[in-house]
């Protein structure tokens, strides 16, 4: 049990003193009973100022309070002592106090660098973020991942804390005007995208008009001829949107069908040229199989296109039979492809027409970097770097192929 005496004393009147280093203070009355229930009195409620330190302390320890927080009770306490109405080891409590305060105005200093590094991190973040939006918003045309990338960008964002108001509302400002941009111009792009196929709709509608029309017709020469423009124009034209690029197409082929069923009707007297023409295309169909292509390639090309000119020019053969033809006769024309790119390839690189005229594409972009570096136009002296790389690469990977 503490002997308080050691730290105080009551008069005969009553007046309660506290000892401290340096000297006696006043520090109270009391005349409601015994001078030791006085001192213990006042004892208590020194005890409650150290259990409100003790507290404090354990708190700063544990990371659970705000050093800042921890740092102003510390004061507080330390500040009231003087003047505080209690009995107890006051001058062994000062120093504890100003221990304790001396640790929690470091821990203080640590949190704050800590959040000052927090919040940097947290500023860089959304810069890079806003970066990256910005530059989706001005160049990027693949425009579903890039509307994918604005909302994980949006998401990710909102997880970010720390940032001071104004500087985090300028960021937003950038963030949300890359975002409307970019809206802006894919609306405006597939806006303009309907109307071209709005257009190409029509156009195509006329050419199935035009096509349906002539459908009929016995006038087998020039029907044809027309037809066969009517296909031409289809090709150049633009395309539809998909279900009216089908449904037009599907109209238009039935149109053609449908003449070309009749005119084979008619022609039906034609048989047996046609199968006359056709013996005459396996002949050379034969002739085409039999091409000795790993011995001659180029022999076997220049009597290829012989072979192919000639089975041009004899005609039609019956409809079942034409696609088995095409088919090997295609068969033939692979094998020679591939031999013919064989035979480049074992070509000595110096002779390599392709590979001169590559290294003739680097040369014209080292000039053309040498150029923008004169000038000191650095975005040009970016590209033609860039430009000058994706050649050197192509040629080195050209070289080694061959």
């Amino acid at each position: 049990m503490t002997d308080w005496t050691a730290f105080g004393r009551v008069d005969a009147d009553g007046t309660v003193y506290v000892k401290t280093a340096e000297g006696e203070r006043q520090v109270g009355s009391w005349q409601a009973g015994s001078p030791e229930e006085g001192l213990a009195h006042f004892a208590r409620r020194f005890a409650d100022l150290v259990t409100e330190v003790d507290l404090t302390e354990a708190r700063l320890n544990s990371g659970a309070a705000d050093p800042g927080h921890s740092l102003a009770t510390f004061r507080r306490i330390r500040a009231s002592l003087p003047e505080a109405h209690v009995v107890g080891d006051i001058d062994a409590l000062a120093e504890r106090l100003d221990r304790l305060g001396a640790r929690a105005e470091e821990k203080a200093g640590e949190a704050r660098a800590a959040r000052d590094a927090a919040r940097a991190e947290a500023v860089a973040r959304k810069t890079a973020l806003v970066e990256e939006a910005e530059k989706l918003a001005a160049e990027s045309t693949g425009w579903k991942t890039a509307g994918d990338r604005f909302k994980e960008i949006l998401d990710e964002w909102k997880t970010i804390r720390g940032v001071e108001k104004k500087v985090d509302g300028e960021l937003w400002k950038r963030f949300a005007a890359a975002r409307d941009g970019f809206t802006r111009r894919r609306g405006a792009h597939f806006a303009g995208l309907d109307a071209q196929r709005k257009q190409a709709q029509t156009i195509k509608e006329d050419l199935v008009g035009q096509a349906e029309a002539l459908a009929s017709s016995t006038d087998w020469g020039p029907t044809a001829g027309a037809l066969k423009d009517l296909m031409a124009q289809w090709k150049a034209a633009p395309r539809a949107s998909k279900e009216a690029e089908q449904r037009l197409w599907d109209r238009f082929r039935a149109a053609q069908d449908a003449f070309f069923s009749n005119r084979s009707e008619v022609f039906s007297a034609r048989d047996t040229e046609q199968r006359d023409n056709l013996e005459r295309k396996q002949a050379l169909l034969g002739e085409a199989e039999a091409l000795d292509v790993e011995a001659d390639p180029r022999g076997a090309q220049n009597r290829l296109r012989e072979i192919q000119g000639q089975w041009h020019d004899i005609g039609r053969v019956p409809r079942e039979a034409a696609a088995g033809l095409d088919r090997r006769l295609r068969a033939v024309d692979d094998k020679v492809r591939q031999a013919m790119d064989s035979a480049w390839r074992r070509t000595e690189p110096s002779a390599n027409p392709l590979l001169a005229q590559m290294r003739d594409q680097v040369a014209e972009a080292e000039q053309r970097l040498a150029r923008a570096q004169t000038a000191g136009d650095t975005k040009r002296i970016r590209e033609a770097e860039r430009a000058l790389e994706s050649k050197r690469q192509f040629l080195k990977l050209a070289e080694q192929a061959s």
